[in-house]
């Protein structure tokens, strides 16, 4: 696991939200962005946060995590993965890239990915639900960082990953692919956890 940094994406606008941030959404009585902060620092790993601004309500969420504004955070996720690979060590060898809206991600799934890297030249690997269904976290080896500092839109690494080769790991349940974008969606996903 040596030399894997976290990324938690959390830069977006939350446009579909109505006016609610969904990073500050109350999960386990806390905003989703601390809890999921606080889940991939408990991993042992380096963390890093992407933000709108350094002003932004949000950096105060990023706990432990070092917060890296993103100033053309308008884009789309790709200027998120852009500024966050920039600003990574130049001794990380790979970098897992988690949204910070997946509040189903738990601190074993991220150390269960982690586990599975080989190396700076290893495969992609990326998070399955249960049956089979790609999701995230999206766990880059160093190769591959020169082309996600070269991406563009609002498509993230989509691409990157048609392109290469990726290996699948099974994450339970539907914790790799749950996440909640609209309040439809988190008032449905609250009442299953009732």
């Amino acid at each position: 696991m040596s030399n894997i940094a976290i990324l938690l994406l959390a830069a977006g606008a939350s446009s579909r939200m109505a006016g609610r941030d969904k990073l500050s959404e109350d999960v386990e009585g806390q905003p989703l962005l601390a809890l999921m902060c606080r889940r991939a620092a408990l991993t042992g790993l380096p963390v890093y946060v992407t933000v709108p601004n350094e002003a932004h309500p949000r950096t105060g969420l990023t706990g432990t995590a070092t917060p890296i504004p993103v100033p053309d955070a308008d884009e789309g996720m790709a200027a998120s993965i852009r500024c966050g690979v920039t600003a990574l060590p130049e001794t990380t060898e790979g970098v897992m890239i988690v949204p910070a809206d997946m509040p189903e991600l738990e601190t074993q799934d991220l150390m269960h990915m982690a586990a599975h890297f080989h190396g700076g030249d290893g495969p992609i690997l990326r998070a399955t639900a249960e049956d089979g269904q790609s999701g995230h976290p999206v766990l880059f080896p160093k190769r591959c960082f020169a082309d996600l500092e070269a991406i563009t839109g609002d498509q993230g690494a989509r691409v990157l990953l048609k392109q290469d080769k990726v290996q699948y790991i099974a994450l339970p349940a539907r914790h790799a692919i749950t996440d909640l974008d609209t309040p439809e969606a988190w008032a449905a996903w609250r009442a299953a956890r009732v």
